[in-house]
Parts: structure tokens; sequence; C-alpha cells
């Protein structure tokens, strides 16, 4: 058997002994004959080894070891646990540790395929790529010499990644100029900012959109919340946020919540109920919150919007959220490979598990089913929050006020897919050179923008332009403004005029009368406690 087959086969090995002590453990506690499980596993475990052996040995094409273990005998013993216990080889562990750290090594900019080339999208300011000058809309030719022809997005990216202080000749080509251009790029520390933008975007009031809970996300939090100074309210955007880290989650919603209030709790077969709670508190920081939630808003965000909505500290508004209620340890292993582990439940501060149901559930419908607008909480566990408004468990984190994504037509779907605002913003400060903080999307770019669609061959009536111009001005603003002055204020041009973020201003004086309410009924309980009991 090849070297890297053994290595592999070990590896499985370890995992499946890993599980098989769990649940040695799992015996003793519950009465079951250890002796007997333990004999079991040595079966298995014979019986896995029999298997793969006659595989490496017979299978009419040379095996890859890697393909084998990695992509098929551990992800298939994890798929039937729950769909989040996952394993990671090399390269996915090395990008998770990344993602956790909040920075990775490389030049600073994202890239994304355009007409099968890789081009930059948007450098990010103040990074190597920023200051050496490169541009939205480059297109990488080569890295170091070798040509980016074929190559997929994330294999540029792996290319202009490497350790700090290290030196990397990334060649484009403009549009304008005549020749390639080659950038000779000293490789830093980029920050993953986890808050990628945060503004006032009404007179004491705060925006802030987190996309991710890493290591920095709650001091990135805390920073942003120190720049706004007093406020008067806060919008908490947390759509597309996918979670991440627990430690995070309970440290965001600290800054919200009075000291000593319950933030989460989790428990597992192995590990006894741990509870959190918010360890410094607001300071009495009790401004109205509206916290923005979607389906794509799941585990640690979802820890954060079910802490604030139990206690009654603000509204959130949006859809039914992702409703993952595991918590996962994430276990280091040989070959530079990880373990991600389902090893508890976590619960709101209510009481609510808000995992959904996966049990008989292909993984595309856990993930993507479309029919769960039509889900409905019959039969649901019923909660309280602070004040007694009712809350499910199970399905997520049901907003207060649901408000549903603005579905795009026809037309808009067109100019996203032809990458019309990418390319034009290209196109239009190439002829106009440099434009102020001042720019707005008057009739005369509406006119170029006009004669760009007509010359891209992109069909429109004057009637579906119509339709959708604040849509179409506010998009054209915000690629320019990510070319001219960085991603943060273009993404502040398309937060400022999106419609739900426009909603959740309008509900902050509702925000504001339900934690006075919850406020009030909590101390009224606090001075009649008997009362409070029957």
């Amino acid at each position: 058997m090849a070297r890297s087959s053994r290595r592999s086969l070990l590896l499985v090995i370890t995992l499946i002994l890993a599980c098989g002590f769990l649940g040695v453990v799992f015996a003793q506690h519950t009465g079951v004959n250890a002796s007997t499980s333990d004999s079991e596993i040595r079966d298995n475990l014979r019986q896995f080894t029999q298997v793969y052996s006659l595989i490496e040995q017979n299978y009419a094409e040379p095996v890859k070891a890697d393909k084998v273990i990695y992509n098929g005998a551990i992800p298939g013993m994890l798929r039937v646990l729950d769909p989040h216990s996952n394993f990671f080889d090399p390269k996915q562990y090395a990008l998770l540790r990344e993602d956790q750290r909040g920075k990775y090594y490389g030049v600073g900019m994202q890239v994304g395929p355009r007409n099968n080339k890789v081009i930059v999208m948007a450098p990010f300011v103040g990074t190597p790529a920023y200051k050496a000058g490169i541009r939205p809309g480059d297109v990488i030719i080569a890295v170091d010499g070798k040509p980016t022809d074929n190559m997929s997005t994330s294999e540029v990216a792996d290319l202009l990644k490497g350790p700090k202080g290290t030196n990397v000749r990334i060649t484009i080509i403009r549009e304008g100029s005549e020749k390639p251009l080659e950038f000779n790029v000293m490789r830093d520390e980029i920050p993953r900012n986890s808050v990628d933008v945060a503004f006032e975007i009404r007179p004491g009031i705060g925006y802030m959109h987190v996309n991710g809970f890493q290591e920095t996300t709650g001091h990135e939090v805390a920073q942003a919340l120190d720049n706004f100074g007093n406020l008067d309210g806060l919008v908490l955007d947390l759509r597309h946020n996918p979670g991440g880290l627990l430690s995070e989650a309970v440290d965001v919603s600290d800054k919200f919540l009075p000291k000593g209030a319950v933030i989460v709790s989790h428990h597992g077969r192995n590990s006894p109920e741990k509870i959190y709670r918010a360890s410094h508190g607001n300071g009495g920081k009790s401004y109205p919150m509206v916290v923005i939630v979607d389906r794509g808003t799941a585990s640690a965000a979802e820890i954060v919007a079910g802490a604030i909505q139990d206690h009654d500290r603000g509204l959130v508004v949006g859809e039914t959220t992702f409703g993952k209620g595991l918590v996962q340890t994430v276990y280091p292993l040989s070959e530079n490979t990880g373990l991600a582990l389902t090893t508890a439940h976590y619960y709101t501060p209510s009481g609510r598990l808000i995992q959904r149901e996966y049990t008989g559930v292909s993984l595309y419908d856990y993930y993507y089913n479309p029919d769960r607008d039509k889900e409905t909480n019959t039969g649901k566990e019923v909660k309280l929050t602070d004040s007694g408004r009712t809350v499910y468990g199970g399905g997520g984190i049901n907003p207060d006020e649901k408000v549903p994504a603005t579905k795009l037509n026809h037309f808009q779907e067109t100019l996203l897919q032809h990458f019309a605002f990418f390319n034009f913003a290209r196109h239009y400060l190439i002829v106009n050179k440099h434009v102020g903080k001042d720019f707005a999307v008057n009739d005369q770019v509406l006119s170029d923008f006009r004669k760009f669609l007509d010359d891209e061959k992109v069909a429109y009536t004057e009637a579906e332009l119509a339709e959708v111009s604040d849509w179409v001005k506010t998009n054209i603003k915000s690629e320019i403004f990510i070319s001219e002055f960085g991603q943060q204020e273009g993404l502040k041009v398309q937060y400022e005029y999106d419609p739900l973020v426009l909603k959740a201003l309008d509900y902050l004086p509702k925000a504001k009368q339900l934690a006075e309410n919850a406020r009030r009924i909590v101390a009224e309980r606090s001075s009649h406690p008997l009362a409070a009991q029957q």
C-alpha cells in the first residue's frame, strides 16, 4: 500500500476510533455494556480496512487515497450525523483557520471571473495592491510570470497569497493601456474585516453591517460603536451572515445587553450546560435598535439576533433566519486536516432551540429549500420574551416585522448578468478621469449609460429603465465610488438606498417603544415578585 494511502487510512481509522471512544463514554453513562461497544468498534474497523484494501488492490483504475478517504469515507460517515459536522482537508482547513483569524497574508484585493479571465473587482483601501495602483477591472494575465489562462479565481488568489514581506509580480491588462502593466507588490497582513461598513446613516443614527463572526469581530464592533459616539438609534444588519465563532457572538451581544443578562446557553451529551452572560454590559446605553436578518443569517448571527429579541432589546426585521442551533467543536487532526463535530445544541435566553429539522431531508433541501416561506409555527415550542411576547423554537428566528427581500425583475437580472454597472463604471472613469464625493447620477450620466448599453448590445426599453431608475442610479454610483474611493464607500451608497434599511429606520420608534415597555414590565416584576409568580 502506498505511503499516502497508508497515511489517509490511518487518519480515517483515527477518526473512527475517536468516535468510538465517545461511544464507549456514552455507553458508560447510559449503562450500556462498554465492552460490547468496544467489540463492535473493533469489528467495524476490521470490516472497513478489509473493504478499503480490496478497493485499493482490485479497483479498475489506480485509487487516489485522498479522494477515497477525504471525499468519500469521512464525509459519508459525518453526513449521517447532521448537516454541519464536517471534515476539512489540508486546503480547506487552512482556509477555515484563515477565516477564523480574520486575516491573511497577500496583496489585498478581491478578484473574480469575467469572460474566462480573472479580473480585479476591488483592491482594499490601504493594502499593498491599493497603494501600488491596481484598479478594479484590471485583468490579471500572469502572476510571477505564470500565465493565468484557464486558471480559476481561487487558483489565482492562492498565487497572490504568501508569506508577509515577500514580493509577487502581477501582470495585468488595463483598458486604455496599449501594453500590459507589471506591478511588483510586497505581501502584507491583510485584515478580513467582519464589520465591512459602519457609518452614520442619519444624524445620530448608526448603521453597521456584520458579515461574519471571527476572532476580531467583537473588537471591530466595539471600535465602530466608539466611532459613532453617542447614538440615538442603531441599525444592526446581519443579512448574509453565516455565523462563525460562538465566543464572538457572545462578545458582540454583550455590547448591547445589560450586565448579567443571559446571552446563550448550550449543552450536549458529554458537556454540562454552560450559560453565557453579558460580563461587561452596555453601560446603560439603551438607544433603540433594529436588527435586520434574512435567510442567510445563521448560527452565531442567530445567537445575537435571538438574544436581542428575547430581551426585547431591539426589533428584529426581515425574513426568517436559517435555523442553525448546533454547536461545532473544531478538532485539529494529523496531516494538517481538521474535524468540525457537532458537540452541543445552543439555546436562546428564553430557552429556544432554533435548529431546523434535518432528519430525512437532503442536503440540497436543507440549505436551499424554496418552500421555507410556507413553514408555520404550528406545533413548535413556545417561549416568552422578557416582556411576555411569544417566540417559537425550531426553524430559525422569526422576525418581529416580516419584510421579504426585494426580488429583481428580468431587466434588473439582465443588467447584473452582463456586469453592466461594473463595466460602465470602468468606461466612465476612463473618459471622466476622476469624480468627487459630490458626484450624482444626473441625466447626462444616464444618457452615457444608455449609450453604453447600446454598445454592449444589452436590450432595454425606456419603460424598463424608468421603472427601476432609482435602483440603476444607486448601482452606477456605487460602482464608481468603489473605483474612486474604495469598497466601503461603494457599500455605503448601496445601504443608504437599500429598501430594507430604509424600512428599518422607520421601525426605530417602534423598537424604542418595545424596549421601554420591556424595562417597565421587568421593573414591575422585580418590585412585586409574588405577583409575578401567580
